[in-house]
Parts: structure tokens; C-alpha cells; sequence
């Protein structure tokens, strides 16, 4: 049987922490990509929580992140499809 990279990405996050399921979850059914304050607010997790979660996902491929252009200060993350 082969894997998706869909079924591949879900498999990593499962063995992330619980932080970066939940990070993982916001994003999912969020709208458009968050910023991290917004993530930090939706999950109601430390900044420095928030910030691990997202380093996390980004290595294991289930979330990119991209420059805000409002302010290049940001990034803004999604998950990557």
C-alpha cells in the first residue's frame, strides 16, 4: 500500500507533541494562514509554546510559513497541501 503525502504528513504530526496537534488542528480549520499571535490567541498557548509547535511542524513538512506582506515583521503560516 502507498502512502499519501497526505497520510505521511498526518503520520508525523501524530508523534509530535501535544502542542503541535493543536497548533496543527487551529490551522487546519482556520481560513486563511495565522500569524502567531493569532495562533497563540486560538490555542490559548505561550508565544514561546506556539513558536516551538510551529518550528516543529515546519520540520517534519505539515506547515510552511511565508512573509506577512502587511508587515514584513511576521510570518504567517499554513499548512502545507
Amino acid at each position: 500500500m502507498v502512502m499519501s503525502n497526505a497520510d505521511l504528513t498526518l503520520e508525523a504530526v501524530e508523534d509530535l507533541t501535544p502542542s503541535a496537534k493543536l497548533v496543527y488542528k487551529v490551522l487546519e480549520h482556520a481560513d486563511d494562514p495565522l500569524d502567531q499571535a493569532e495562533i497563540a490567541d486560538r490555542t490559548m498557548l505561550p508565544r514561546r509554546t506556539v513558536r516551538g509547535a510551529l518550528a516543529d511542524l515546519e520540520d517534519v513538512g505539515a506547515v510552511s510559513s511565508k512573509t506577512c506582506l502587511l508587515d514584513a515583521r511576521k510570518n504567517i503560516y499554513s499548512l502545507d497541501k
